[in-house]
């Protein structure tokens, strides 16, 4: 055989290898949690059949729990188990809305035949979402893992930096019940923008001793961590990207493009309070790239300034009432409490 028929042959069936090795993973960790959704449940109509409640999981599980470890090995402790019946409890009377059909083990049909459910995503995933109370937000959080493909550690931090919270912000209340149903569904340009931004990646120090230089640097040198802040789409186009007019030069601090809203994204850094000049600089930004750069067959620019401390009149009074392409928004360098946004919130 000649060697590029060889180097075909071993992408094949490296291809395949690689493919088959991806099922048996997603059949492992699928077989996995409906295992556990069974253990909850017969823990669950045990605890139904007994007469002394409260003293069950400190009598009943702390056996199982030695018998199982004796038997099968680490997994199932007390903690691990108490997971499991409170798995069961919150997901046994609906499907998730982030539900796609996966495989069941061979031969495992009987076992699995009546539950109401089928999951995605792995116990570590389910753990975590099991400590987030209310159910709508449970609920996206566990469409946008699934959609977004995040590890653990990701929808570790994205709960931490309260992206419900931020995004039901800037949404009225038939939008925030579609956050619950569909997840973060990119429609138009405002479905892209949180409040804040949470930078706390950057490893700035609150205070004013950074320049903007240094946040545009700090960002560009996070890049990735920085996207992920912004949500789903964006591609980085580039930093200082000149702008001539007759003989004098301006400079957008960072251009994005956003392939579901098919546009030009812009940002401006500040590290003060938003004034009004910085809304007409970015007006002429905006229009410059909607006039000179966009194709025909793309959406209007959008320009979005991201400002330590943000001035909702200046915006109001600057702007014409139906804007829908400048946008400004602050950054945090620390992590918000959640107590605090969900009072905005309400």
């Amino acid at each position: 055989m000649k060697k590029n028929q060889i180097n075909q042959l071993f992408q094949s069936v490296k291809e395949l290898i690689e493919r088959s090795q991806n099922q048996i993973v997603r059949n492992i960790n699928s077989t996995m949690v409906f295992t556990y959704f069974q253990i909850g449940k017969m823990i669950v109509e045990d605890e139904q059949n007994g007469k002394e409640r409260a003293n069950y999981a400190k009598e009943t599980l702390k056996k199982l729990s030695q018998s199982l470890t004796k038997d099968f090995g680490r997994g199932y402790s007390v903690d691990n188990l108490q997971n499991m019946r409170a798995f069961f409890i919150e997901y046994r009377n609906y499907e998730t809305v982030s539900s796609i059909s996966v495989s069941p083990a061979p031969n495992s049909e009987t076992v699995y035949r009546n539950l109401p459910i089928t999951f995605n995503l792995s116990w570590s995933h389910y753990v975590q979402l099991l400590k987030i109370k209310d159910k709508s937000e449970r609920e996206f959080y566990e469409i946008e893992t699934a959609n977004g493909n995040w590890s653990v550690r990701e929808l570790q931090r994205q709960f931490s930096t309260s992206l419900y919270e931020r995004l039901a912000l800037s949404r009225n209340k038939e939008e925030i019940k579609q956050l619950a149903q569909r997840g973060q569904v990119i429609e138009k340009s405002t479905d892209t923008l949180k409040s804040p931004l949470i930078l706390e990646f950057l490893g700035l120090r609150e205070d004013n001793r950074y320049s903007e230089n240094d946040l545009e640097s700090a960002i560009i040198n996070k890049l990735e961590h920085f996207m992920l802040e912004l949500g789903k789409g964006f591609s980085f186009e580039g930093r200082q990207r000149r702008i001539t007019l007759e003989g004098d030069h301006f400079y957008v601090d960072l251009v994005f493009y956003n392939r579901l809203l098919k546009c030009f994204v812009l940002f401006d850094l500040k590290i003060g309070k938003l004034t009004h000049q910085d809304i007409g600089q970015m007006q002429m930004y905006v229009n410059y790239y909607d006039r000179k750069i966009k194709l025909p067959d793309e959406n209007r620019t959008l320009g979005i300034i991201l400002c330590k401390q943000d001035n909702k009149s200046v915006v109001e009074f600057t702007l014409p009432l139906d804007n829908d392409q400048i946008f400004s928004k602050e950054y945090k360098l620390y992590l918000p409490s959640k107590e605090d946004l969900k009072k905005q919130l309400e």
